[in-house]
């Protein structure tokens, strides 16, 4: 296809973008971007739509910055504002890239509809879900196909048999997890690898300075099995990127946060994050990602910039290095949390 225009020259100047740094996805040949543009903000009127959402005009902005930074990475998932984030991703994509340029990954688990069947990971489901993201995305292959979350009520066999065959069949080139017990996860590679089947290449869980819940097991196995950590929510839902108590529009319309986030440990290490801030002279959100990208394990953490200055941020952060002790006085105020998925 003919090379992209940029509708605005000069549109990400101002951003002083640095060069794009790029990774293997674990074990596997697919290279990505060490930012990934999440698509959970993007979305028109639709149940399940967040307040804070982008509609298609912005979205398709931020795809375009996010694409003029290097970044060659886009999550989504089909309940995403019931679809229509993949519709609003896959028509920008495809006026705006080489679509063999880019890696589109989504994921598969949550309702998408009334009735029998329209949830989980049965082989029903699966089948019938990734041929409707494909032709909401308006391509013919997705790069890399999430399970959103664990299915216990299907059993494991059923689930990776039809993850594999969606590979075989090539409208899926790889797969991966999301928000799972580390058990559950190497009971899913263990089934894949006795079977022949295909394996997961990364695992999207949730990862930040105020819920690390993962180092205990889910980072030793992934980096056991060269499986690559691509964390949602790196700045704890935006909680590490202001003063506390400080709110948004995010903050005041988000049950999740408020649930997750609020006791004096995340006080206490949210002041911390705006210390080390104070002292480098750049934003908290740049030190919170910072700190995250510094995991060996993490590959590719998923951003979800609602505003230019978001993606400012996380593309500085690349560059911003945190030494030991500072690592460490940020995290010495952590005390075990229950894990949320």
């Amino acid at each position: 296809m003919p090379a992209r225009q940029q509708s605005n020259p000069g549109q990400a100047d101002h951003l002083r973008l640095p060069r794009m740094k790029h990774i293997r996805l674990g074990r596997s040949g697919l290279e990505v971007s060490k930012l990934c543009l999440g698509c959970m903000g993007f979305g028109e009127e639709t149940p399940g739509r967040h307040d804070w959402s982008l509609d298609e005009s912005a979205s398709r902005e931020m795809i375009e910055l996010a694409l003029d930074a290097g970044i060659n990475f886009f999550d989504t998932a089909n309940v995403y504002s019931r679809g229509t984030s993949e519709e609003i991703l896959g028509r920008a994509l495809a006026d705006l890239a080489d679509r063999d340029d880019v890696v589109i990954a989504t994921k598969v688990h949550n309702r998408m509809r009334d009735g029998r069947n329209a949830l989980g990971l049965s082989r029903k489901a699966i089948m019938t879900e990734v041929d409707n993201s494909l032709r909401r995305l308006g391509t013919d292959y997705i790069d890399l196909y999430q399970i959103h979350r664990y299915d216990s009520d299907t059993p494991i066999e059923e689930t990776m048999r039809a993850l594999h065959d969606v590979v075989m069949s090539g409208k899926v080139r790889y797969i991966g997890g999301s928000s799972m017990w580390a058990w559950q996860f190497s009971k899913a590679q263990y089934t894949a690898e006795m079977n022949g089947w295909t394996k997961f290449i990364s695992m999207q869980n949730q990862y930040s300075l105020l819920n690390r819940e993962d180092e205990r097991e889910m980072f030793p196995l992934c980096a056991d099995q060269g499986v690559a950590s691509i964390p949602w929510s790196p700045l704890a839902r935006g909680v590490l990127t202001r003063e506390w108590g400080e709110s948004t529009t995010r903050s005041e319309t988000d049950p999740p946060l408020k649930r997750r986030f609020g006791d004096s440990m995340d006080r206490a290490i949210v002041d911390r994050v705006g210390e080390i801030a104070s002292s480098h002279g750049v934003s908290r959100a740049q030190v919170g990602m910072a700190w995250v990208m510094a995991n060996p394990v993490v590959a590719a953490p998923i951003i979800g910039p609602t505003k230019e200055h978001h993606l400012a941020d996380a593309l500085a952060a690349m560059d911003l290095v945190l030494t030991v002790q500072e690592r460490q006085y940020l995290e010495e105020e952590y005390t075990p949390r229950a894990a949320a998925f």
